[in-house]
């Protein structure tokens, strides 16, 4: 029995110690199949990270801004009639990229269409709505507002700028940037409030157009130790002299075309003397070349009041040149903290002067070629103008808690100002472009996160004629209340002809109320 025991016992053992060798080669070779996986699982995160790492940086990033809006504009017109429209509904979408590859060059676009429901007011679809001709001869050779404007839904590029950001200018403690290409020109200092916009690079009151040009900055601030001291150099062009591809007899494609105007230059500072974030002072200064315009007798055609000129073959000429400059300051905060540490404050004070060619009509029309001599001798004189422009943004809170933003404007154009402001955001004209009064109010309301709201309303009281128009019998400031007499015949019946053919074409009163939806993210 003992034996039989005792065998049993060894048997045991011997079939134990065999499985305990076989579970132990079979955790050996578990553990070796671990770590050859973990090796890979390693390579491949490795691999994957670098994949993520390279596409972090060589993707361009995109941005979305869509805002619908609906406006009641109204226009009275100086010989007192009405004009507008209650329900004018348009929806504006930019498309925002950016893609910076390293910390020194970066790159950015914006796509945009901006359009009434249900309609394409762009003038290429429509020649109709454009009386002054096509390709060549009328406004559409410029793309100065070409995305501010209601056209189509055809996207177009608004943006397109490469940046580059460096370290040491001239071996000096300064840093500087140089970019060219689709300029950040609309939306500009002080103008972008209204707009709950980011401000862009020119100063709002005298430059608000879309440009093509080149800009370099010097950032003077550690050199000088005045906090955020700057000086900025513009250069671009607003119009190209060159023959379509096709379509010229010659087939002498993008050469000079010596029947039509010449390239329009722009070149000008803008110098920031101190910014700490809270007193922010900017000023500029400019000159612009070889503008354009329509002399006497093809602005009558154009408004079919010369027989000799139909208003499709009316055609613009080159006048001269203009300087502009502004000076333009914002307080953002009164107060260190409180309620007035949010509230912001502005004031700016602009000029231009007219530098007209010696057959040129910068600022006003022919009297003598019109055979009237009632209109004065404003025609071919360089003339000065002036605007000043102040306003203010406050918060509002209730409690604790802050319900959006409420900002009240308003600024002042003479007889003789002319801005660039063309892309200005309002359905009326550029209020910031007005011989006469303009004053604005609004609401800006941040939902969520990505979705506002605004109610805005604007007036412009006009006193002078050619605020929105280019320049020569275009930007002719006459005085309204003066046609307005002469339209009586108290001047003689030319001067009442003339007068009562003018006046249902001058704008008197512009007011738009504004209220949109946006969501930006």
């Amino acid at each position: 029995m003992k034996r039989i025991i005792t065998a049993s016992l060894v048997a045991a053992l011997a079939v134990t110690s065999v499985q305990a060798e076989s579970l132990s080669d079979r955790l050996s070779s578990v553990e070796a199949e671990l770590a050859k996986v973990t090796k890979k699982l390693k390579k491949q995160n490795k691999k994957i990270n670098e994949v993520k790492a390279h596409d972090a940086g060589d993707n361009i990033k995109w941005g979305v801004d869509l805002r619908t809006s609906i406006d009641n504009i109204n226009y009275d017109m100086a010989d007192g009639t009405e004009r507008g429209k209650n329900d004018l509904m348009a929806t504006r979408l930019w498309l925002n990229m950016a893609y910076a590859p390293d910390a020194h060059n970066v790159f950015k676009g914006q796509l945009a269409y901006n359009k009434a429901f249900g309609a394409d007011l762009g003038a290429t679809t429509a020649p109709a709505l454009n009386p002054f001709g096509m390709r060549g001869t009328g406004f559409d050779v410029f793309n100065w507002f070409s995305n501010e404007s209601l056209t189509n839904d055809n996207l177009k590029v608004r943006q397109a700028y490469w940046l580059y950001l460096g370290e040491k200018a001239f071996g000096l403690d300064m840093p500087w940037t140089f970019s060219v290409g689709r300029r950040p020109s609309t939306n500009g200092f002080l103008a972008n409030l209204r707009d709950d916009d980011a401000a862009q690079s020119p100063l709002g009151h005298i430059i608000n157009v879309e440009f093509d040009g080149l800009s370099s900055k010097l950032d003077l601030s550690k050199i000088t130790g005045v906090p955020g001291m700057s000086f900025k150099l513009c250069m671009g062009q607003g119009s190209t002299n060159a023959t379509p591809m096709y379509g010229n007899l010659a087939y002498t494609a993008y050469a000079n075309d010596d029947a039509s105007m010449e390239d329009i230059k722009l070149a000008g500072f803008i110098f920031e003397p101190y910014n700490d974030g809270q007193y922010i002072v900017k000023t500029t200064a400019f000159r612009a070349y070889d503008l354009p315009g329509f002399n006497t007798a093809n602005m009558l055609g154009a408004l079919g009041m010369n027989p000799l000129i139909a208003p499709e073959d009316a055609t613009m000429n080159q006048n001269g040149d203009i300087d502009g400059a502004a000076i333009s300051v914002l307080v953002d905060g009164v107060t260190d903290d409180g309620y007035f540490s949010d509230v912001k404050l502005f004031a700016s004070l602009a000029g231009t002067k007219t530098k007209a060619d010696a057959d040129g009509q910068m600022l006003g029309m022919d009297a003598t070629a019109m055979g009237l001599g009632i209109i004065g001798a404003d025609y071919g004189e360089d003339k000065g103008g002036h605007s000043y422009w102040v306003g203010a943004q406050l918060p509002v809170n209730v409690g604790d808690e802050n319900y959006g933003k409420l900002g009240a404007e308003f600024n002042h154009g003479s007889k003789y100002w002319r801005p660039f402001d063309y892309a200005e955001d309002t359905m009326v004209g550029s209020k910031l472009a007005a011989r006469g009064d303009a004053w604005e109010v609004y609401y800006t309301y941040q939902i969520n996160e990505a979705l506002s709201a605004q109610f805005r309303y604007t007036q412009i009281d006009y006193d002078y004629t050619g605020s929105n128009g280019f320049f020569a019998s275009g930007g002719t400031p006459l005085k309204i209340d003066d046609l307005k007499v002469m339209a009586t015949g108290a001047m003689g019946p030319a001067a009442q002809g003339l007068a009562q053919a003018f006046l249902p074409n001058v704008v008197e009163k512009a007011t738009d109320a504004r209220f949109y939806l946006r969501y930006r993210f």
